[in-house]
């Protein structure tokens, strides 16, 4: 069903689709709509499940953790300083092997406050052992989530689903909706395993010694190497039902590029624009989108990256005292392989900033007469 929709409200609607049983948030600038119409369905009686109203985000998921043990779906949204303060349980998510789903809508971590979106809140968290989709836009947005807890129930790791506050969660698009009969059989014989059998007790995150540590840690790596394939199997079968699919990664026009720009998030639409544009002035230039971030898809973007002279990755984070973040793992990605393209690093559209379609056709032209990457990342507007 065709329908306007911001994409908050997208992502309110797929949790009731996808009857969690358990939600637990905290609101905070730009999640909070979320967790308004959530509410706003519990009061009308649209969930299945319940919504907890709790002090902190802290409690949120700590909460949400401690319910998916219990063998039940569980929901969470956060943004910035919420995420920040999560991060302990973060790793008792993942470490508890919590397949729970949390949406992200990105915003610039403090100090000095800011209300726009920046990468950096999540991919601060990258190394938590959380899977991480970065959204383009409303409709990714609701698909994603949906294909989220299949995911999640089948490898049994907690993922983000994350889109840029204001840009993504804000603003309104037409979009698809699809029928509860459909999500119903999408997730058909997805489930959490409930952990709690009093016929047989187990211990939950009990002290292990260092032999049983590193094999918990290493058979964590492993499954989420394995969440490649799962990721993949669930594309497909979410397009054999709903006719879309979005892949790790995407390429657009890469088959002949001489460069090629990485984006993420909702910034890969003007990505597409400057694409466009540059190639009827007769530049080969191609766009590599990376969706999955965790795990990162380094065969895929490997491939991308075959005969390509020159790649330029638009980040909208930093790591300070390193560069992008995205820019890193492109790099980390080509090493020892097979491909050697030079590597350029802007840092763009921080805390919001507006990055249009003409600033990145000026990055790719000024790439396009540069010899060779600087060592440090190229900043893009500010002072």
């Amino acid at each position: 069903m065709k329908k306007l929709s911001s994409g908050n409200y997208a992502v309110a609607e797929a949790v009731r689709q996808a009857k969690v049983q358990f939600i637990a948030a905290y609101p905070i600038t730009p999640q909070t709509s979320i967790y308004e119409k959530i509410s706003e369905m519990e009061a009308q009686a649209l969930l299945t499940g319940s919504m907890a109203r709790v002090e902190s985000e802290h409690s949120a998921i700590t909460m949400c953790v401690s319910a998916s043990m219990a063998g039940i779906r569980v929901f969470s949204a956060t943004s910035s300083q919420g995420l920040a303060l999560m991060h302990e349980m973060l790793h008792f998510a993942s470490g508890n092997r919590s397949p729970m789903v949390m949406v992200c809508v990105n915003r610039a971590i403090a100090a000095p406050w800011s209300l726009g979106t920046d990468q950096t809140d999540t991919l601060a968290q990258r190394d938590t052992g959380w899977m991480q989709f970065y959204c383009e836009d409303n409709q990714e947005v609701y698909d994603t989530v949906l294909q989220a807890y299949k995911i999640s129930e089948k490898i049994l790791l907690p993922s983000m689903v994350i889109m840029d506050g204001f840009f993504t969660s804000h603003f309104i698009e037409p979009m698809d909706f699809a029928d509860d009969a459909d999500i119903d059989q999408f997730l058909s014989g997805s489930a959490s395993p409930d952990r709690f059998d009093i016929e047989n007790p187990t211990y939950i995150s009990s002290l292990v010694n260092a032999n049983d540590y590193l094999a918990f840690k290493k058979r964590k790596f492993t499954d989420m190497e394995a969440a490649k394939e799962v990721i993949a199997e669930v594309e497909e079968e979410f397009k054999q039902i709903f006719k879309r699919s979005y892949g790790m990664v995407e390429t657009v026009e890469t088959n002949d590029a001489e460069i090629v720009m990485v984006t993420s998030g909702a910034m890969t639409s003007t990505g597409r624009v400057a694409i466009e544009s540059l190639r009827k002035k007769g530049l080969r230039v191609g766009l590599l989108k990376i969706k999955t971030f965790r795990p990162f898809p380094y065969e895929e973007v490997e491939e991308a990256l075959r005969g390509v002279r020159k790649v330029v990755v638009i980040d909208r984070n930093v790591s300070i005292g390193k560069g992008g973040i995205f820019c890193s793992e492109v790099q980390s990605a080509i090493n020892n392989s097979s491909v050697n393209p030079l590597v350029y690093g802007y840092i763009a559209g921080l805390a919001g900033m507006d990055v249009s379609s003409g600033v990145l056709e000026g990055i790719v032209m000024e790439v396009q007469e540069k010899e060779s990457p600087d060592r440090l990342p190229v900043w893009v507007g500010g002072n």
